[in-house]
């Protein structure tokens, strides 16, 4: 039963389908494995082995009648710390929602249900997903897969790590900047960043909701498309048949290629070639409104965060790790003024954007210009998580501000993402260009 846990959760799927994988077996095994795993506590929050052995059940009843709700009927899924469980709590990360317990599921979990997935537990994730590096020493940060030492990626840090060391066959995270991306770039995972007001919100504890999105990370590209239909309810996109042949890709040089650290830098080159061999025709282009949006982001993330914390947060400030604390405080004095005409500036900005790369197929960038940082580092040093959080957030939260859809595929090399852009509203094109890219990348 160990090799189910790293395989893809289409793989395991058809082997349900094909009656090789008994669903309440597979379940155990990710159980179990979770449970007797070094850094299980660091990863999850909490299991729910008894909503999970009841889902596997369901799911193996139909698989047995051949009333199979869809490809990952029976699949055994992570699920981040901010979507509400029904019964079972849901802190965010956060000490200051100790004791959270919810009602009812949130919609994309009633969702994911009513479509056959198994829910393994609860992931671990940065304090109420404000930011990108992972850290959480209030409760627990995860262990980098590549090595335990380093960050993981944030703030859907739980999320990557379950499934990068085969502790969930995929994981629904949530992305407002970069919380789904990085920590799949970082653990050498796909991500998929869905656009704003796709996937619904309600029940996931929010941090800045005209910017949250919903959006999977896994193993392929074919996972991705398979987890967004099954959280959506719909159809997976087809990626039968999808080439780079004769596409045009623009590699966005306005501010995602400045302080590109070596490592990354040789990777995405390194990937620019290989989407060229494939057929792709590689342009570089600058968008002088992508430098604008930044300055305007300095204000709008943190005043929306705010504007929903700030009363929680300064009714028990010392129950927050400082840096995250301090990062929601940045938000306390903006005025609604200029939050408001920040805002409609925001939007010319995506329109001037979208005009820019209207004839391109996707903007290509890497998706973080650092390597994961040393975790013991970051606690200690608050100069060098805040340096180090804004640099690793950087490039994902373009697409968080042009209002984007956005895929994070591996390159091949250790924690070095690569990123495609799209407009919004196009994840299934978007997907069969990263379906394509990823044969080329790999």
């Amino acid at each position: 039963m160990d090799e189910w846990r790293g395989r893809s959760a289409a793989e395991l799927g058809r082997g349900i389908e094909a009656g090789r994988i008994d669903p309440v077996e597979l379940a155990t095994a990710f159980l179990e494995a979770a449970g007797a795993h070094e850094h299980g506590a660091r990863i999850y929050a909490r299991l729910t082995p008894e909503r999970a052995m009841a889902g596997a059940e369901a799911a193996g009843a139909r698989a047995r009648a051949g009333l199979r709700r869809g490809l990952l009927d029976g699949v055994p899924l992570s699920w981040k710390d901010l979507f509400d469980t029904a019964g079972v709590a849901t802190e965010a990360g956060s000490r200051l929602l100790e004791g959270r317990v919810p009602e009812a599921d949130a919609a994309v979990l009633a969702t994911a249900t009513l479509g056959g997935s198994v829910c393994l537990g609860k992931t671990h994730m940065t304090e109420l997903a404000f930011s990108g590096l992972g850290l959480n020493p209030m409760t627990a940060t995860p262990p980098n897969v590549t090595d335990p030492a380093l960050a993981p990626g944030g703030s859907s840090s739980g999320a990557a790590v379950s499934v990068g060391l085969g502790l969930a066959a995929g994981a629904i995270g949530s992305d407002t900047g970069g919380s789904v991306r990085v920590p799949a770039a970082w653990n050498n995972l796909v991500g998929l960043k869905t656009t704003a007001g796709r996937v619904p919100l309600a029940g996931a504890v929010p941090l800045a909701a005209r910017f949250d999105t919903i959006g999977p990370i896994c193993r392929t590209v074919e996972d991705a498309a398979e987890l967004l239909a099954l959280i959506e309810g719909g159809r997976p996109a087809d990626l039968r048949g999808a080439s780079l042949a004769g596409l045009r890709l623009a590699v966005l040089e306005t501010i995602a290629l400045d302080d590109l650290r070596d490592e990354p830098g040789r990777a995405f080159e390194a990937s620019l070639a290989r989407l060229s061999a494939a057929g792709a025709r590689v342009e570089r282009i600058g968008v002088p409104p992508v430098a604008e949006a930044m300055a305007a982001a300095a204000m709008l993330f943190p005043g929306e965060a705010y504007g929903t914390w700030g009363k929680v947060i300064e009714a028990a400030p010392e129950r927050m790790h400082p840096p995250i604390r301090d990062r929601f405080r940045q938000g306390a004095g903006v005025a609604a003024q200029d939050f408001v005409a920040g805002w409609q500036a925001l939007e010319t900005l995506r329109r001037a954007y979208l005009r820019a790369t209207a004839g391109y197929d996707a903007v290509v960038l890497p998706t973080a210009p650092i390597l994961p940082p040393d975790a013991a580092r970051l606690e200690r040093d608050a100069d060098y998580f805040r340096a180090e959080n804004l640099l690793a957030l950087r490039n994902t939260r373009i697409a968080n501000l042009m209002g984007l859809c956005a895929l994070s595929l591996p390159t091949g090399t250790d924690c070095c993402g690569l990123m495609l852009m799209a407009g919004p509203g196009a994840e299934e094109r978007l997907m069969r260009i990263g379906h394509a890219a990823e044969a080329a990348l790999t």
